[in-house]
Protein backbone atom coordinates (compact mmCIF):
# COMPACT_ATOMS: atom_id res chain seq x y z
CA UNK A 1 0.00 0.00 0.00
CA UNK A 2 1.61 3.42 -0.83
CA UNK A 3 2.88 5.74 1.71
CA UNK A 4 -0.28 7.93 2.84
CA UNK A 5 0.21 11.59 2.94
CA UNK A 6 -1.20 14.30 5.36
CA UNK A 7 -1.29 17.80 5.45
CA UNK A 8 1.30 19.71 7.02
CA UNK A 9 0.07 21.05 10.69
CA UNK A 10 1.26 23.09 13.88
CA UNK A 11 -0.40 24.43 16.76
CA UNK A 12 -1.60 27.65 16.55
CA UNK A 13 -0.90 30.48 18.67
CA UNK A 14 -2.37 31.70 21.76
CA UNK A 15 -4.72 34.29 21.37
CA UNK A 16 -3.56 37.74 21.17
CA UNK A 17 -5.09 40.21 23.22
CA UNK A 18 -6.92 42.89 20.73
CA UNK A 19 -4.72 46.04 19.83
CA UNK A 20 -7.94 48.50 19.78
CA UNK A 21 -11.20 49.34 20.71
CA UNK A 22 -13.93 51.34 19.19
CA UNK A 23 -15.94 51.89 22.44
CA UNK A 24 -16.86 55.86 23.03
CA UNK A 25 -13.66 57.78 24.73
CA UNK A 26 -13.92 59.62 27.57
CA UNK A 27 -14.32 63.00 25.58
CA UNK A 28 -17.38 61.66 23.24
CA UNK A 29 -20.12 64.12 25.30
CA UNK A 30 -17.88 66.79 24.26
CA UNK A 31 -18.80 66.04 20.19
CA UNK A 32 -21.04 68.02 18.07
CA UNK A 33 -24.30 66.61 18.49
CA UNK A 34 -24.22 66.37 22.59
CA UNK A 35 -22.46 70.01 22.81
CA UNK A 36 -25.15 71.74 20.67
CA UNK A 37 -27.93 69.82 23.22
CA UNK A 38 -26.29 70.63 26.36
CA UNK A 39 -25.54 74.27 24.39
CA UNK A 40 -29.33 74.59 23.61
CA UNK A 41 -30.52 73.40 27.04
CA UNK A 42 -28.22 76.00 28.91
CA UNK A 43 -29.32 78.80 26.85
CA UNK A 44 -33.48 77.81 27.66
CA UNK A 45 -32.29 77.34 31.51
CA UNK A 46 -30.73 80.71 31.46
CA UNK A 47 -33.00 82.32 29.76
CA UNK A 48 -36.16 81.22 32.73
CA UNK A 49 -33.57 82.55 35.22
CA UNK A 50 -33.26 85.53 33.26
CA UNK A 51 -37.16 86.35 33.10
CA UNK A 52 -37.11 85.43 36.96
CA UNK A 53 -34.63 88.16 37.44
CA UNK A 54 -36.23 90.78 35.46
CA UNK A 55 -39.45 90.36 37.11
CA UNK A 56 -37.90 90.57 40.88
CA UNK A 57 -36.13 94.01 39.25
CA UNK A 58 -39.40 95.33 38.27
CA UNK A 59 -40.60 95.04 41.96
CA UNK A 60 -37.35 97.11 43.08
CA UNK A 61 -36.12 94.68 45.54
CA UNK A 62 -34.25 95.16 48.76
CA UNK A 63 -30.33 94.66 48.78
CA UNK A 64 -31.26 91.58 51.31
CA UNK A 65 -34.18 90.48 48.73
CA UNK A 66 -31.54 90.72 45.71
CA UNK A 67 -29.03 88.41 47.25
CA UNK A 68 -31.42 85.52 47.96
CA UNK A 69 -32.73 85.86 44.64
CA UNK A 70 -29.00 85.85 43.34
CA UNK A 71 -28.24 82.55 45.91
CA UNK A 72 -31.49 81.14 45.24
CA UNK A 73 -31.81 81.57 41.04
CA UNK A 74 -27.96 80.52 40.53
CA UNK A 75 -28.06 77.73 42.65
CA UNK A 76 -31.29 76.44 40.99
CA UNK A 77 -29.51 76.67 37.91
CA UNK A 78 -26.22 75.18 38.86
CA UNK A 79 -28.49 72.12 39.65
CA UNK A 80 -30.27 72.46 36.24
CA UNK A 81 -27.14 72.27 34.59
CA UNK A 82 -25.78 69.40 37.16
CA UNK A 83 -27.49 66.99 34.66
CA UNK A 84 -25.58 67.37 31.72
CA UNK A 85 -21.83 66.34 33.89
CA UNK A 86 -20.39 63.51 34.98
CA UNK A 87 -22.01 63.86 38.41
CA UNK A 88 -25.24 63.78 37.32
CA UNK A 89 -27.52 62.11 40.05
CA UNK A 90 -29.30 58.92 39.22
CA UNK A 91 -32.95 58.72 39.39
CA UNK A 92 -33.89 57.26 42.61
CA UNK A 93 -30.73 57.75 44.33
CA UNK A 94 -29.57 59.31 47.34
CA UNK A 95 -27.99 62.04 45.13
CA UNK A 96 -31.26 62.95 43.84
CA UNK A 97 -33.15 62.62 46.26
CA UNK A 98 -31.09 65.53 48.18
CA UNK A 99 -30.82 67.42 45.25
CA UNK A 100 -34.95 67.59 45.06
CA UNK A 101 -34.32 68.74 48.85
CA UNK A 102 -32.27 71.51 47.98
CA UNK A 103 -34.35 72.57 45.48
CA UNK A 104 -38.15 72.58 47.08
CA UNK A 105 -36.39 74.66 49.97
CA UNK A 106 -34.82 77.36 46.99
CA UNK A 107 -38.10 76.91 45.02
CA UNK A 108 -40.63 77.67 48.66
CA UNK A 109 -39.02 79.57 50.92
CA UNK A 110 -38.39 82.47 48.85
CA UNK A 111 -41.92 83.12 48.67
CA UNK A 112 -42.77 85.42 51.64
CA UNK A 113 -39.76 87.28 50.55
CA UNK A 114 -41.00 87.83 46.52
CA UNK A 115 -44.29 87.19 46.85
CA UNK A 116 -46.07 86.66 43.17
CA UNK A 117 -42.99 87.39 41.20
CA UNK A 118 -41.70 84.39 42.51
CA UNK A 119 -44.70 82.20 41.36
CA UNK A 120 -42.40 80.40 38.12
CA UNK A 121 -40.11 79.21 39.78
CA UNK A 122 -41.89 76.04 41.40
CA UNK A 123 -42.49 74.64 37.05
CA UNK A 124 -38.04 74.26 37.44
CA UNK A 125 -38.86 71.51 40.54
CA UNK A 126 -42.03 70.02 39.19
CA UNK A 127 -39.53 69.21 35.84
CA UNK A 128 -36.98 67.63 37.93
CA UNK A 129 -39.25 65.83 39.99
CA UNK A 130 -40.22 64.10 36.61
CA UNK A 131 -36.63 63.39 35.67
CA UNK A 132 -35.18 61.93 39.53
CA UNK A 133 -38.12 60.04 40.58
CA UNK A 134 -39.53 57.05 38.08
CA UNK A 135 -43.16 55.70 37.58
CA UNK A 136 -46.12 57.36 39.89
CA UNK A 137 -44.06 59.08 42.30
CA UNK A 138 -42.37 61.35 39.96
CA UNK A 139 -46.12 62.20 38.46
CA UNK A 140 -47.25 62.18 41.75
CA UNK A 141 -44.97 64.60 42.83
CA UNK A 142 -45.63 67.01 40.04
CA UNK A 143 -49.27 67.32 40.38
CA UNK A 144 -48.48 68.06 44.06
CA UNK A 145 -45.98 70.96 42.88
CA UNK A 146 -48.63 72.21 40.30
CA UNK A 147 -51.58 72.50 42.88
CA UNK A 148 -49.23 74.10 45.23
CA UNK A 149 -48.34 76.71 42.80
CA UNK A 150 -51.69 77.44 41.98
CA UNK A 151 -52.90 77.85 45.42
CA UNK A 152 -50.06 80.28 46.47
CA UNK A 153 -51.27 82.31 43.71
CA UNK A 154 -54.63 81.88 44.53
CA UNK A 155 -53.10 83.11 48.27
CA UNK A 156 -52.27 86.18 46.52
CA UNK A 157 -54.08 86.95 44.12
CA UNK A 158 -57.55 84.69 43.56
CA UNK A 159 -58.85 86.19 40.41
CA UNK A 160 -59.84 83.14 38.46
CA UNK A 161 -57.83 84.18 35.43
CA UNK A 162 -54.53 84.64 37.59
CA UNK A 163 -54.74 81.67 39.15
CA UNK A 164 -55.72 79.19 36.18
CA UNK A 165 -52.46 81.12 34.11
CA UNK A 166 -50.15 80.05 36.99
CA UNK A 167 -51.68 76.19 36.78
CA UNK A 168 -50.86 76.31 32.64
CA UNK A 169 -47.37 78.38 33.30
CA UNK A 170 -46.36 75.67 36.16
CA UNK A 171 -47.53 72.73 34.09
CA UNK A 172 -45.93 73.84 30.65
CA UNK A 173 -42.41 74.96 32.72
CA UNK A 174 -42.33 71.65 34.15
CA UNK A 175 -42.38 69.83 30.96
CA UNK A 176 -40.21 71.95 29.37
CA UNK A 177 -37.52 71.20 31.95
CA UNK A 178 -38.35 67.60 32.05
CA UNK A 179 -38.56 67.66 27.84
CA UNK A 180 -35.47 69.26 27.20
CA UNK A 181 -33.31 67.01 29.95
CA UNK A 182 -34.61 64.18 28.08
CA UNK A 183 -33.81 65.42 25.10
CA UNK A 184 -30.03 66.24 25.76
CA UNK A 185 -29.76 62.40 27.48
CA UNK A 186 -31.40 60.78 24.30
CA UNK A 187 -28.66 62.62 21.87
CA UNK A 188 -26.12 61.98 24.59
CA UNK A 189 -27.64 57.97 24.65
CA UNK A 190 -27.81 58.30 20.85
CA UNK A 191 -23.99 58.84 19.90
CA UNK A 192 -23.19 56.22 22.30
CA UNK A 193 -25.16 53.61 20.44
CA UNK A 194 -23.68 54.70 17.48
CA UNK A 195 -20.32 54.44 18.57
CA UNK A 196 -21.39 50.55 19.62
CA UNK A 197 -22.94 49.86 16.50
CA UNK A 198 -19.73 51.06 14.59
CA UNK A 199 -17.53 48.83 17.05
CA UNK A 200 -20.07 45.81 16.84
CA UNK A 201 -20.28 46.51 12.66
CA UNK A 202 -16.05 46.11 13.04
CA UNK A 203 -16.67 43.07 14.79
CA UNK A 204 -18.86 41.73 12.38
CA UNK A 205 -16.78 42.47 9.51
CA UNK A 206 -13.47 40.93 11.13
CA UNK A 207 -15.51 37.73 12.17
CA UNK A 208 -16.42 37.64 8.90
CA UNK A 209 -12.78 38.07 7.56
CA UNK A 210 -11.52 35.17 9.44
CA UNK A 211 -14.21 32.97 8.71
CA UNK A 212 -13.75 33.35 4.95
CA UNK A 213 -10.02 33.20 5.41
CA UNK A 214 -10.21 29.60 7.11
CA UNK A 215 -12.54 28.75 4.59
CA UNK A 216 -11.35 29.85 1.64
CA UNK A 217 -7.47 29.16 2.48
CA UNK A 218 -7.43 26.22 4.63
CA UNK A 219 -8.19 23.90 1.98
CA UNK A 220 -6.67 25.53 -0.90
CA UNK A 221 -3.29 25.17 1.74
CA UNK A 222 -4.07 21.44 2.65
CA UNK A 223 -4.03 20.67 -0.95
CA UNK A 224 -0.87 22.65 -1.77
CA UNK A 225 0.65 20.95 0.37
CA UNK A 226 -0.46 17.29 -0.52
CA UNK A 227 0.11 17.82 -3.94
CA UNK A 228 3.52 19.28 -3.42
CA UNK A 229 4.47 16.35 -1.48
CA UNK A 230 3.52 13.69 -3.97
CA UNK A 231 5.04 15.89 -6.92
CA UNK A 232 8.32 15.76 -4.53
CA UNK A 233 7.86 11.79 -4.65
CA UNK A 234 7.21 11.71 -8.63
CA UNK A 235 9.83 13.76 -9.63
CA UNK A 236 11.93 11.49 -10.46
CA UNK A 237 9.98 8.25 -11.30
CA UNK A 238 6.78 9.66 -13.12
CA UNK A 239 8.14 12.88 -14.42
CA UNK A 240 4.99 13.30 -16.55
CA UNK A 241 2.39 12.95 -13.87
CA UNK A 242 4.92 15.02 -11.96
CA UNK A 243 4.20 18.04 -14.63
CA UNK A 244 0.76 17.39 -14.19
CA UNK A 245 0.43 17.64 -10.51
CA UNK A 246 2.50 21.31 -10.64
CA UNK A 247 0.22 22.45 -13.01
CA UNK A 248 -2.49 21.04 -10.66
CA UNK A 249 -0.96 23.02 -8.28
CA UNK A 250 -0.31 26.39 -10.23
CA UNK A 251 -3.69 26.27 -10.46
CA UNK A 252 -4.65 26.27 -6.70
CA UNK A 253 -2.53 28.49 -5.96
CA UNK A 254 -3.90 31.04 -8.24
CA UNK A 255 -7.46 30.41 -6.95
CA UNK A 256 -5.76 30.91 -3.44
CA UNK A 257 -4.34 34.41 -4.59
CA UNK A 258 -8.18 35.19 -6.21
CA UNK A 259 -9.45 34.08 -2.34
CA UNK A 260 -7.10 36.30 -0.40
CA UNK A 261 -8.34 39.29 -3.28
CA UNK A 262 -11.93 39.06 -2.77
CA UNK A 263 -12.25 37.82 0.92
CA UNK A 264 -11.65 41.77 1.49
CA UNK A 265 -14.40 42.96 -0.49
CA UNK A 266 -17.17 40.10 0.42
CA UNK A 267 -18.15 36.38 0.63
CA UNK A 268 -17.65 35.26 -3.46
CA UNK A 269 -19.79 33.05 -5.62
CA UNK A 270 -18.50 29.64 -5.44
CA UNK A 271 -19.33 26.46 -7.39
CA UNK A 272 -20.19 22.85 -5.85
CA UNK A 273 -19.33 21.34 -9.31
CA UNK A 274 -15.94 22.98 -9.21
CA UNK A 275 -15.25 22.11 -5.50
CA UNK A 276 -16.68 18.29 -6.21
CA UNK A 277 -13.66 17.63 -8.89
CA UNK A 278 -11.44 19.73 -7.10
CA UNK A 279 -11.79 17.83 -3.59
CA UNK A 280 -11.99 14.11 -5.61
CA UNK A 281 -7.90 15.44 -7.44
CA UNK A 282 -7.12 16.37 -3.40
CA UNK A 283 -8.60 12.99 -1.56
CA UNK A 284 -6.84 10.60 -4.19
CA UNK A 285 -3.72 12.67 -3.82
CA UNK A 286 -3.72 11.75 -0.34
CA UNK A 287 -4.32 8.06 -1.04
CA UNK A 288 -7.69 8.20 0.40
CA UNK A 289 -10.73 6.03 -1.93
CA UNK A 290 -13.52 8.50 -2.94
CA UNK A 291 -17.10 7.36 -4.06
CA UNK A 292 -18.58 10.16 -4.82
CA UNK A 293 -22.23 10.70 -5.69
CA UNK A 294 -24.17 13.90 -6.94
CA UNK A 295 -27.46 14.53 -8.66
CA UNK A 296 -29.16 18.09 -7.91
CA UNK A 297 -31.18 20.23 -10.17
CA UNK A 298 -29.29 24.02 -11.17
CA UNK A 299 -29.12 25.56 -7.40
CA UNK A 300 -29.14 29.12 -6.84
CA UNK A 301 -25.94 31.11 -5.95
CA UNK A 302 -26.12 31.08 -2.43
CA UNK A 303 -27.13 27.45 -1.97
CA UNK A 304 -24.86 26.51 -4.42
CA UNK A 305 -21.89 29.01 -2.57
CA UNK A 306 -22.68 27.51 0.93
CA UNK A 307 -22.83 24.13 0.14
CA UNK A 308 -19.48 24.64 -1.77
CA UNK A 309 -18.11 25.97 1.00
CA UNK A 310 -19.51 22.94 3.42
CA UNK A 311 -17.70 20.28 0.76
CA UNK A 312 -14.23 22.01 0.94
CA UNK A 313 -14.53 22.33 4.59
CA UNK A 314 -15.46 19.10 5.08
CA UNK A 315 -12.85 17.51 2.98
CA UNK A 316 -10.23 19.78 4.63
CA UNK A 317 -11.42 17.96 8.18
CA UNK A 318 -10.84 14.82 6.39
CA UNK A 319 -7.00 15.29 5.61
CA UNK A 320 -6.44 17.24 8.63
CA UNK A 321 -8.30 15.64 11.59
CA UNK A 322 -8.06 11.77 10.29
CA UNK A 323 -6.41 8.74 8.88
CA UNK A 324 -8.68 8.04 6.28
CA UNK A 325 -8.94 6.12 3.66
CA UNK A 326 -12.30 5.76 2.42
CA UNK A 327 -14.38 8.81 1.57
CA UNK A 328 -18.01 8.76 0.35
CA UNK A 329 -19.77 12.14 -0.52
CA UNK A 330 -23.19 12.46 -1.94
CA UNK A 331 -25.33 15.29 -2.78
CA UNK A 332 -29.41 14.63 -3.65
CA UNK A 333 -32.18 16.46 -3.91
CA UNK A 334 -35.88 15.61 -2.51
CA UNK A 335 -38.72 17.08 -1.08
CA UNK A 336 -37.62 20.87 -2.28
CA UNK A 337 -34.31 20.39 -0.32
CA UNK A 338 -30.90 19.46 -1.25
CA UNK A 339 -28.46 17.42 0.94
CA UNK A 340 -24.53 17.39 0.98
CA UNK A 341 -23.26 14.33 3.23
CA UNK A 342 -19.76 13.17 3.53
CA UNK A 343 -18.57 10.40 5.59
CA UNK A 344 -15.24 9.16 5.95
CA UNK A 345 -13.60 6.35 8.27
CA UNK A 346 -9.85 6.51 10.28
CA UNK A 347 -11.40 8.92 12.64
CA UNK A 348 -9.34 10.25 15.53
CA UNK A 349 -9.78 11.35 18.99
CA UNK A 350 -11.21 15.49 18.71
CA UNK A 351 -8.29 17.76 19.81
CA UNK A 352 -8.40 20.12 23.02
CA UNK A 353 -8.86 23.25 21.90
CA UNK A 354 -6.61 25.77 24.38
CA UNK A 355 -8.54 27.93 26.89
CA UNK A 356 -9.68 30.60 25.07
CA UNK A 357 -10.00 29.26 21.69
CA UNK A 358 -12.36 27.46 19.80
CA UNK A 359 -12.58 26.15 16.46
CA UNK A 360 -14.12 28.34 13.91
CA UNK A 361 -14.79 25.61 10.90
CA UNK A 362 -17.90 24.14 12.25
CA UNK A 363 -19.52 26.97 13.84
CA UNK A 364 -19.06 29.04 10.61
CA UNK A 365 -20.25 26.34 8.17
CA UNK A 366 -23.39 26.28 10.64
CA UNK A 367 -24.31 29.73 11.24
CA UNK A 368 -23.85 30.00 7.18
CA UNK A 369 -26.25 27.04 6.53
CA UNK A 370 -28.57 28.61 9.38
CA UNK A 371 -28.91 31.53 7.37
CA UNK A 372 -30.62 29.74 4.43
CA UNK A 373 -32.73 27.99 7.06
CA UNK A 374 -30.92 24.74 6.74
CA UNK A 375 -29.73 22.69 9.85
CA UNK A 376 -25.81 21.13 9.45
CA UNK A 377 -25.07 18.40 12.06
CA UNK A 378 -21.72 16.57 12.19
CA UNK A 379 -20.56 13.65 14.33
CA UNK A 380 -19.04 10.14 14.49
CA UNK A 381 -22.10 7.87 13.63
CA UNK A 382 -22.60 4.45 15.18
CA UNK A 383 -20.59 2.41 12.60
CA UNK A 384 -17.07 4.30 13.59
CA UNK A 385 -17.32 6.87 10.68
CA UNK A 386 -17.51 10.59 10.70
CA UNK A 387 -20.19 12.16 8.88
CA UNK A 388 -20.79 15.87 8.05
CA UNK A 389 -24.41 16.60 6.78
CA UNK A 390 -25.66 20.29 5.27
CA UNK A 391 -29.51 20.35 4.45
CA UNK A 392 -30.50 23.37 2.99
CA UNK A 393 -34.47 23.97 1.83
CA UNK A 394 -34.46 25.90 -1.48
CA UNK A 395 -36.27 28.35 -2.47
CA UNK A 396 -40.09 27.64 -2.77
CA UNK A 397 -39.54 24.11 -1.09
CA UNK A 398 -39.42 22.81 2.22
CA UNK A 399 -36.27 21.44 3.99
CA UNK A 400 -37.59 19.11 6.40
CA UNK A 401 -38.87 16.96 3.57
CA UNK A 402 -35.16 15.89 3.13
CA UNK A 403 -35.11 12.00 4.77
CA UNK A 404 -32.27 10.23 5.98
CA UNK A 405 -30.49 9.32 9.06
CA UNK A 406 -29.30 11.77 10.99
CA UNK A 407 -25.89 11.81 12.68
CA UNK A 408 -25.32 10.58 16.06
CA UNK A 409 -24.33 13.66 17.57
CA UNK A 410 -24.12 17.24 16.52
CA UNK A 411 -21.13 19.37 16.44
CA UNK A 412 -21.87 23.10 19.07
Amino acid sequence: MPRRLTAATRSEPAARPARETLAPPPGDLAEPAPLLARAVVTVVFSGFAALAGLRTLSVQPSAAQLVVFLVSVGTLLALQLLHFTPYAPAPRSRAALGVLVLEAVLVFLPFPLFGPTWIGMPGFFAGNLLTLLVGPWAWTGFCVVIAGATALQELYTPQLLDVSYTAVSTTITGLIVYGLIRLAALVVEVKKNRAELTRLAVAQERLRFSQDLHDLLGYSLSAITLKSELTRRLVTSQPSRARDELVEILEISRQALSDVRVVASGYRDMSLADESRSGRSVLAAADIEVSMEIAHDPLPPGVNTVLATVLREGITNVLGHSKAEHCWITVDQRGGAVRLRIVNDGVQPAPQDPPGRHGTGIESLSARVAALGGRLTAGVRGDGRFQLEARVPLPGGRGDAVDGTAPAASAA
